[in-house]
C-alpha cells in the first residue's frame, strides 16, 4: 500500500485468551497475548496496516467493538474463543455490518471436541485460519494486507 493512508485492522480477542502462556500451553503455545499483540503489531507496519489490538471476557463487549469496527476499521481479525462456538449475538454483529472479518483460531478446532466444530462465524467469514498458533493471526494480517491492496 506504500503512500497510501494506512489502514486500520481490529483484533478482536474473547474470553480467556488473556490467560494464554499459562492456560494449556499443549493446546494453546507459551506466548502470552500481549506478546501476540507486540508480534502483530510490528507485522502490521511491515503491511503499511494499523492494528487495534484488544481482549475482553465479555459478548456484548465484543458485539459493541464489531459494530465500532463498522465505522473504524478496514477489517477485523476476531478470535472469539468459546464464543464462536455459542455466540449468535456475534454472528448477528458480524452480519449487520460491511466490514470483513477473518475468524482466526490458535488450535485446530477441527481436532479437537465436537461441539468445536461449529462455528456461528464461520458464515459470515472472509475467511477462517485455525491451528497455527500465534502465527494465524500474521497470516490474517497478510490476507488483509492483499485485500486491500487488491482494492487500490
Amino acid at each position: 500500500m506504500g503512500d497510501t493512508q494506512m489502514k486500520k485492522i481490529m483484533v478482536l480477542n474473547g474470553p480467556n485468551l488473556n490467560l494464554l502462556g499459562t492456560r494449556e500451553p499443549e493446546t494453546y503455545g507459551n506466548l502470552t497475548l500481549p506478546e501476540i499483540g507486540a508480534m502483530v503489531k510490528d507485522h502490521a507496519k511491515r503491511q503499511d496496516l494499523d492494528v487495534d489490538f484488544r481482549q475482553t471476557n465479555h459478548e456484548g463487549t465484543l458485539v459493541d467493538w464489531i459494530q465500532e469496527a463498522a465505522d473504524e476499521a478496514s477489517g477485523i481479525i476476531l478470535n472469539a474463543a468459546a464464543y464462536t462456538h455459542t455466540s449468535v449475538a456475534i454472528r448477528d454483529a458480524i452480519a449487520a455490518i460491511n466490514t470483513p472479518v477473518i475468524e482466526v483460531h490458535l488450535s485446530n478446532v477441527y481436532a479437537r471436541e465436537e461441539f468445536r466444530h461449529h462455528s456461528f462465524v464461520s458464515d459470515k467469514a472472509a475467511g477462517v485460519i485455525c491451528g497455527f498458533g500465534a502465527t494465524g493471526y500474521v497470516l490474517a494480517l497478510d490476507a488483509f494486507a492483499s485485500m486491500l491492496r487488491a482494492k487500490l
